[in-house]
């Protein structure tokens, strides 16, 4: 039986206080620098979005410092045109992304579509020449994650996966920590989250004129259209998300499993529990989940969902047998962190980058200490380097989020080959048809 922590007792097992900020996180002795911005127009992007309602909108506002927006694709007519008028009132509209990709005067793409689209249109854009900057999480499955980086390594293009928290400070800060031993041997990884939202049941209604409901629903099932399906509300529909797994967790695990030393690769063993709504044309991602993952080097990561109204008390905390580090997008706090002062971490020990191979030796004083996550992918785009959040630690994280869903939708123990990446022994019979999910005609992830 899988024993559950409580949110209580996980914060009362360690004096760290979740008010407790450092404003100003101590990296090492030498000042941070930030990407370079383009100063002459040759030197800007020429940029294609798609998908710009909610998080597209986001992700292009923080692009427009190194380029101008050309083209905006959008399945919602309403929401293409206000675009258009929010960021290129000269940029061409589309309705299919496959006819934006066709103009060859586009250098980068930002995808900022539901999930169960991120993989097709990145394998789309890269094989149509495309640099890409796709939100998070990269994929719907397991098995479409490995088409695409198989793609990505292909076209040598260049891909920046939405997960900005590798570029934020704190936690960076708390994955340099880690790795150099300032918790001694890491023993354990708890991942605190929040509740999925319930409800339904919904009606389905008219299609509206100005939305594609056929190609909003890319390689889903067909069915008929429910306005909670869409836009926002997607991440709570299985067929297209993995609730607060693949949301939050696209985010945390990341940096749990950055930490742990695990990013190129994955767990040995996953534990999972849930209730699931049972209401018809309604939410029906998992409620009150519980996993828990055994690495091959003996760390095990914890994920736990926080009481309803608490959301932003989630976050993620490292433990090893001579400390502790909590870290959220507020705070980092702990003994080692309160030691900083006196016994920072300097650039000859720095370790986060350098493990990732993510820059040659003679580009590290340019991209070593930027703060921001579109600037680490422009920067990229003109070295031919890779990313922070590349295809491949951004495949494995996600895979790790694919991999606490299914192990709850199976509820039994799983052993997991990392290398092989597939489920072996008692229960993989059950588990491995997980992987990868139907899809229909024209909407295949190849």
């Amino acid at each position: 039986m899988l024993q559950r922590q409580s949110r209580r007792q996980f914060m009362q097992s360690t004096s760290i206080a979740a008010t407790a900020v450092v404003a100003n996180p101590i990296w090492y002795s030498t000042p941070a620098q930030e990407a370079v911005v383009p100063q002459s127009p040759n030197e800007r992007w020429r940029i294609g979005c798609i998908g710009m309602r909610y998080q597209g909108s986001v992700i292009t506002r923080e692009a427009l410092p190194y380029g101008d927006v050309v083209a905006i694709c959008d399945v919602d007519r309403h929401v293409r045109e206000q675009a258009r008028a929010s960021f290129g009132s000269t940029a061409e509209l589309f309705e299919d992304y496959r006819d934006l990709l066709q103009r060859k005067s586009i250098d980068v793409v930002l995808i900022g579509t539901p999930d169960h689209w991120h993989s097709k249109m990145v394998i789309d854009a890269c094989r149509a020449g495309k640099d890409v900057y796709c939100e998070k999480p990269l994929t719907l499955t397991i098995d479409e994650g490995k088409v695409l980086c198989r793609v990505v390594d292909e076209t040598k293009r260049v891909v920046q996966v939405g997960s900005w928290q590798r570029n934020d400070a704190r936690f960076r800060q708390a994955v340099e920590m880690v790795h150099a031993g300032r918790v001694g041997k890491l023993k354990k990884v708890t991942v605190l989250m929040g509740k999925n939202t319930t409800g339904g049941p919904f009606t389905p209604q008219p299609i509206p004129r100005h939305f594609n409901w056929n190609l909003w629903q890319g390689q889903t099932p067909d069915v008929p259209y429910i306005p909670e399906r869409s836009h926002y509300t997607f991440r709570w529909w299985y067929e297209y998300s993995g609730g607060e797994m693949t949301d939050t967790g696209a985010h945390h695990l990341d940096i749990a499993q950055w930490g742990i030393g695990a990013q190129d690769s994955g767990p040995a063993e996953i534990e999972g529990t849930a209730k699931y709504p049972s209401v018809t044309n309604g939410y029906n991602v998992a409620l009150d989940y519980h996993v828990r993952y055994r690495y091959a080097n003996g760390v095990e990561l914890e994920v736990l969902d926080s009481p309803r109204g608490e959301h932003n008390r989630n976050g993620v905390m490292f433990e090893g047998d001579a400390g502790r580090i909590f870290v959220n997008r507020g705070t980092i706090a702990g003994t080692a962190v309160d030691e900083l002062a006196r016994k920072p971490l300097r650039r000859e020990n720095w370790k986060v980058y350098s493990h990732d191979n993510l820059a040659r030796p003679e580009r590290m004083g340019k991209i070593d200490a930027i703060k921001n996550h579109m600037g680490n992918f422009y920067d990229c785009t003109r070295s031919r380097d890779k990313p922070l959040s590349s295809v491949v630690n951004q495949h494995r994280s996600a895979s790790l989020c694919h991999l606490g869903n299914i192990a709850m939708r199976v509820g039994s123990k799983l052993s997991w080959d990392p290398l092989a990446e597939h489920f072996i022994g008692e229960g993989a019979a059950a588990a491995n048809p997980h992987l990868r999910r139907e899809q229909r005609d024209g909407f295949e992830v190849v």
